[in-house]
């Protein structure tokens, strides 16, 4: 085998393998829970974005105590299911359960950390 095909395969090789780890990071980021919990709060804002990846993002405001600032928390939604339920809630308080993911790669997975899981609309 000559010197130039013998480059040209493992030039091939390390692209693949290149590749495979980053299809297994993603795979392990987007599978593996770093935490796991509750937040319950009014929707804000919920809607679908991006230029390439359109991922749904929404936000809610944490109910605090009377007087003090209230909280954000902004969050993803990678499942159409919850999402349609997320459009019907718009105004009204919620229980997000939510799962999240440390270092997930992209933003087509979603533009924060926090994926919802499941809704619990409150009356």
């Amino acid at each position: 085998m000559t010197t130039s095909k013998r480059i040209v395969l493992s030039l091939i090789g390390l692209v693949a393998a290149a590749i495979l780890l980053f299809c297994a990071y993603t795979w392990i980021t987007l599978h593996l829970t770093y935490s796991e919990g509750e937040r319950a709060g009014f929707l804000q804002k919920f809607s679908k974005r991006g230029w390439v990846c359109k991922t749904w993002e929404g936000e809610i405001l944490l109910t605090s105590m009377p007087g003090a600032i209230p909280e954000k928390f902004e969050f993803s939604v990678r499942d159409d299911a919850v999402a349609q339920q997320l459009l019907a809630a718009t105004g009204k308080r919620v229980l997000l359960t939510y799962e999240q993911h440390k270092g997930v790669p992209t933003a087509c997975f979603g533009e924060t950390e926090y994926y919802i899981a499941k809704v619990q609309i409150s009356q």
